[in-house]
């Protein structure tokens, strides 16, 4: 597919992330290969898969385009999102539509900046679609200006400088929109489709929901919280 044609089988849909970290229980790549696969079968426009062998997994079974991330925490940085060209590297090998990456202004491994990494990366791949995962509105119009296809609002709420900001971020889905011309992916925070609904009509292009539809151990701690929370009243 084109990057035109990749961009429009997503506007306007969900995408599913479908992921699972070495300690949570669902971490097997078969297993998210299966997550994966049914939400395909429910009507998903898009799949996030975090790691080669889930990613490898998903694209025996999955025809839906996919963002690939793979998370990595090196000890000289904050950043884990798909944090340096080996990472790029190994996703662009396996074909990943859509390449997400940490998009704040955070030194990246190796003391590198955000400019630094992504212009050897846009040069290294001119024709690959690449998304930021940003905080805040700068890091979408930074983004923009660096070359990025898509931003998404996914790291709003966990950097420190919005460690307190309330997710969903509708105003910043608004903004983004607003202000750049690149599509806004809303992501973060998303439970109900109440709030996907609300997320679209603050102007996203689409949106990602992982938690509230592939991670069953925080859905069922979710509501386990509103027994104790009736409870304790």
């Amino acid at each position: 597919m084109t990057k035109g044609e990749i961009l429009n089988q997503i506007k306007g849909g969900l995408i599913v992330s479908c992921q699972a970290l070495e300690d949570e229980p669902l971490h097997d790549s078969y297993i998210m290969s299966r997550m994966a696969y049914a939400a395909q079968c429910g009507g998903a426009k898009g799949i996030r898969a975090n790691s080669v062998s889930d990613i490898q997994k998903i694209k025996e079974s999955v025809r839906l385009p996919m963002i690939g991330i793979i998370k990595t925490v090196y000890p000289d940085s904050q950043v884990y999102i798909t944090p340096t060209m080996r990472e790029i590297d190994a996703l662009a090998e396996n074909g990943v539509e859509i390449i997400a990456m940490d998009g704040t202004d955070r030194i990246r491994p190796g003391n590198m900046t955000l400019e630094e990494l992504f212009g050897q990366v846009r040069e290294k791949y001119p024709d690959q679609l690449f998304m930021a995962d940003c905080a805040t509105l700068a890091d979408g119009l930074k983004a923009e200006t660096l070359g990025f296809d898509l931003v998404g609002t996914t790291l709003c709420g966990y950097t420190e400088e919005t460690r307190d900001v309330p997710i969903p971020n509708y105003g910043l889905i608004h903004e983004l929109s607003g202000q750049v011309k690149i599509p806004v992916i809303a992501e973060g925070g998303i439970w109900s489709p109440e709030q996907l609904k609300r997320a679209m009509e603050n102007r996203a292009f689409a949106a990602v929901i992982g938690t509230a539809i592939t991670r069953p151990r925080e859905i069922t701690q979710r509501y386990v919280n509103a027994i104790r929370f009736n409870a304790v009243r």
